[in-house]
C-alpha cells in the first residue's frame, strides 16, 4: 500500500513509539531524532493545527520527549486528551490500576530479570522485550489479576508488552473527541500506528472518511520511513498550489 498524500484538508494523528521513533529496549531509552520536533511543528502550522500525538505514554512524557513541540494530544490511550486551545480532559487520578495490582506485578518482575514494570498515572505496562522467554509467565500473571469480564480494566497487548488499561478509553475514543473540535472537525483524518493498541484509532479514522496506516504494512515497519513521508509532505505543503484548508463545517 502506498501512503496517501497529505493536503491542507488532512487531519493527522500519530502514534509515538514504533511510529515516529524506533522502539527502544526500555521506554526511557527511546531516542528522538534531532529534527523531529521541528518537522512536527512545521506540519502543525501547515495543517492549521490539525495534528495530534496519540500515544500510550502519559502526556507529560511525550511533551518532554518532543520539546519544544506541543499540540493537541492524547495520553495513555485517551485517558487524557488535550485540545488545540490547551483545554485538558483527563480521568480523575483516583480511577487507576489498584495499588495492590501494581505491587503484585512489581513483586513478580523481581523474579524475572529483564522484565520491566512501567508505572503510569492510570495504568501499568509490563515489558518483556529484554526477556522474551518470560512472555507466557507475564501474561499468566496479568490475566490472573484482570479477568476478561472485569468491568473497569482490560489488557492491551503491545509489542513484547502487556498493559493494564481502563476499559472506558481507547485511541479510537481519543480520535473521535478530537474530531469533534476545531481544527480537526470537517477534515479527513489519517491515523498512523504500529501495534494493536492503534487499531481503534485507525478504525475511527475510517469512520470519519479517512484512513488508518499500519507502519508494518505501509512503511516496512520502519519509523524512519514514516518520518521521510512526513518530511516529503511538509515540502509538498510548502507549495503555494497546495489545497487550502476547509473554511466551512468547522467548530468554533
Amino acid at each position: 500500500m502506498t501512503p496517501p498524500e497529505l493536503d491542507r484538508k488532512s487531519a493527522l494523528f500519530l502514534d509515538f513509539d514504533g511510529t515516529l521513533v524506533e522502539i527502544a529496549a526500555t521506554p526511557e531509552q527511546v531516542m528522538v531524532p534531532p529534527g523531529l520536533p521541528d518537522l512536527l511543528a512545521q506540519l502543525y502550522r501547515q495543517l492549521g493545527g490539525a495534528l495530534a500525538i496519540v500515544s500510550g505514554r502519559p502526556l507529560a512524557q511525550t511533551d518532554e520527549l518532543l520539546r519544544p513541540f506541543s499540540a493537541s494530544a492524547a495520553g495513555e490511550h485517551g485517558v487524557a486528551v488535550r485540545y488545540d486551545d490547551g483545554t485538558l480532559e483527563e480521568m480523575p487520578i483516583g480511577i487507576a490500576v489498584p495499588q495492590n495490582w501494581r505491587a503484585a506485578l512489581e513483586s513478580a518482575a523481581e523474579r524475572w530479570p529483564g522484565v520491566l514494570v512501567e508505572e503510569k498515572p492510570h495504568g501499568v505496562t509490563v515489558h518483556y522485550r529484554l526477556a522474551p522467554e518470560r512472555g507466557n509467565e507475564v501474561w499468566r500473571t496479568v490475566r490472573a489479576l484482570v479477568p476478561p469480564d472485569h468491568p473497569w480494566f482490560r489488557l492491551l497487548p503491545a509489542r513484547e508488552a502487556v498493559e493494564v488499561s481502563l476499559r472506558s478509553v481507547s485511541k479510537g475514543h481519543a480520535v473521535e473527541r478530537l474530531m469533534a473540535h476545531h481544527p480537526f472537525h470537517g477534515r479527513r483524518p489519517i491515523f498512523v500506528g504500529d501495534d494493536i493498541t492503534d487499531e481503534a484509532g485507525m478504525s475511527m479514522a475510517r469512520r470519519f472518511g479517512g484512513v488508518g496506516l499500519r507502519v508494518s504494512e505501509v512503511f516496512g515497519g520502519d519509523p524512519a520511513q514514516v518520518r521521510a513521508w512526513l518530511m516529503q509532505a511538509a515540502e509538498r505543503l510548502d507549495d503555494p498550489a497546495s489545497p487550502a484548508p476547509p473554511t466551512t463545517g468547522v467548530s468554533p
